[in-house]
């Protein structure tokens, strides 16, 4: 039998609402509406600290809210971590009504591992679900928030922003680490997904606002107050004639859809995060991976999962070391501290030990004196695109990966990974660069890219299962450099004729379209590669919410005559 705790805060407050919700930033005479939030736990102690994080960030009254959490079949922390919540801050909210379970095992007795759906664990969900759905209608709650215990609300207004909506059944569009969140737009005849034009275009954003889906999962706000809601349920057993899979979300869809209950998905703002389910039959610790990949998404996008201090206890980091390389450089400029703060927390979550190189800053050059530190421009130079001359943070940008190839010479460092702030790190980008340093040994190599722009991806060959031979590329994300090879880019005086970093690498491993260009480098013997896939990419491209170029930001250095230096916005 389960242990059943039920903290009574306050009295259950129950109001006649307005026809209209109160909208978020006015002044309203009326409450927020009560929600009762479910939400269903098992073996989810990795994602409870965050989880939990999240939901008392919602900026909602928290004595609106009812909390109705089931936990049973762990094999985890989970029930310690429920409990320590609940007795630290279970008073904030109006009732929370906890059901747990230490003696149930950690399977049910048809699972072989506790990811398989089995009959019986479909079972013992659909009934739990029906159950929540009671105890919201009982409690005459205005709506009820099905939510599960691998969601990441880090919109801290998406309560707010659900319930103004005064929709029946609608859901907050959440981002995985790939394609994967918790909707449907098709369904196959057997009541299974279905891929459709439809999808993409709502995931990416391409299109904004609510739409009209076939199904919601995970993260759910069905409103009490329509009598229509009376219909919606999760149990088969409770739909005349059913004829669908015995599962709790597609029962409650395809309910729903029978009805003429709408479901909708929301994309109009980030609402938050959601990792992607494991695998029949994949081990628990796969899920820990899956939830660092939504850590370093979050990150990616400049919103950590928010961790309270208090939940810190419960979260393990890995232990560092430089994955097989003598240094990891990290290039920061002195005036991006959140992108360095960025960086540092994802270098934590990786395990990766990384050595900060402060970026030249190009808005502190002397432009006009540049030959008196021993730099020339490249003569004539244009770059391809914008059609003008070198930009002081291009020289910057230059110098700060020149400087770290000297350092790599002085201090003989066999193999050194460098990497610039503004990067996102792909999921399991630990495994996958393992992989890549493995498959290097059977290399003679002097520069593999990590992270580039790639412009002739489908004539680039392969010369191991991830590693190709790159043509003209752009960028300098990020690239493993072996002592040879930063002793072969200082060869080539570089400072003598400087052009961008990005089209100097090219150029080096005789893989640059400019045969002006080139005829200054007569030496083009880099040996490059590149992993494929790519290992990290741009947090943010050109024309993306949030996109800076310290580069593009910057004022033209251009040569009027021999000797002379102009400075041009």
């Amino acid at each position: 039998m389960g242990i059943f705790t039920k903290l009574l805060i306050f009295g259950l407050i129950t109001v006649k609402l307005s026809p209209y919700f109160c909208e978020y930033l006015g002044n309203s005479t009326f409450k927020w509406p009560t929600i009762a939030i479910s939400v269903l736990v098992r073996n989810k102690a990795h994602t409870l600290p965050y989880f939990f994080s999240c939901l008392m960030n919602q900026d909602y009254p928290k004595d609106r809210i009812f909390i109705w959490i089931h936990s049973d079949y762990n094999e985890d922390n989970t029930i310690k971590i429920i409990e320590d919540w609940v007795e630290k801050f279970g008073s904030s909210y109006n009732e929370i009504y906890v059901t747990t379970n230490a003696t149930s095992g950690p399977l049910h007795p048809d699972e072989k591992t506790s990811s398989n759906w089995t009959p019986k664990h479909f079972e013992h969900v659909i009934q739990l679900r029906e159950t929540a759905l009671r105890f919201a209608r009982r409690m005459w709650a205005d709506f009820i928030f099905m939510l599960d215990a691998d969601v990441f609300l880090t919109e801290t207004t998406a309560l707010k922003y659900l319930v103004n909506k005064d929709m029946l059944v609608v859901a907050p569009m959440l981002v995985s680490d790939g394609p994967y969140s918790n909707f449907w737009c098709g369904m196959t005849e057997y009541f299974y997904y279905k891929r459709t034009d439809e999808y993409t275009p709502i995931l990416q954003r391409e299109k904004t606002g609510c739409f009209d889906v076939v199904m919601v999962h995970s993260a759910v706000l069905i409103s009490l107050k329509y009598r229509r809601s009376d219909i919606l349920t999760y149990n088969p057993e409770n739909i005349k004639d059913y004829e669908g899979p015995y599962d709790d979300i597609i029962v409650f869809a395809l309910n729903a859809n029978r009805n003429g209950i709408p479901l909708k998905i929301c994309n109009d703002r980030n609402y938050g995060f959601i990792t992607t389910p494991l695998e029949d039959g994949q081990a628990l610790s796969h899920d820990n991976e899956r939830l660092l990949n939504i850590k370093m998404e979050a990150l990616s996008q400049g919103t950590p999962l928010p961790l309270h201090k208090h939940l810190e206890k419960y979260v393990t980091y890995p232990d560092t070391s430089k994955f097989g390389c003598s240094e990891v450089f990290l290039i920061n400029l002195e005036r991006r501290p959140q992108r360095l703060k960025l960086m540092a927390t994802s270098f934590k979550e990786l395990g990766m030990e990384a050595k900060l190189f402060q970026a030249i800053d190009g808005k502190e050059l002397d432009v006009c004196n540049l030959k008196e530190n021993f730099i020339t421009l490249m003569p004539d130079y244009e770059d391809p695109y914008h059609k003008r001359p070198m930009k002081a943070g291009e020289v910057g940008c230059f110098l700060s990966h020149y400087y770290i190839w000297e350092q790599i010479v002085e201090e003989n460092l066999d193999i050194s990974l460098i990497l610039e702030d503004d990067i996102h790190f792909v999921p399991y980008f630990r495994y996958r660069f393992l992989e890549v340093m493995e498959e290097i040994k059977k290399l003679d190599w002097d520069l593999v890219y990590i992270g580039r722009k790639i412009l002739m991806d489908d004539k680039e060959v392969f010369v191991t299962p991830h590693i190709t031979k790159p043509l003209y590329s752009y960028w300098t994300l990020g690239y493993l450099i072996t002592k040879r090879g930063a002793q072969k880019l200082l060869d080539a005086n570089p400072l003598d004729k400087l052009l961008p970093v990005d089209e100097f690498l090219p150029i080096m491993f005789d893989q640059h379209t400019n045969d002006t260009w080139k005829s200054y480098f007569p030496h083009r013997n880099l040996k490059a590669f590149s992993a494929s896939p790519l290992l990290v990419h741009p947090t943010h491209y050109t024309g993306q919410k949030g996109y800076i170029s310290d580069t593009e930001d910057s004022t033209i250095v251009e040569v009027v005559e021999p000797g002379r230096i102009r400075n041009e916005l």
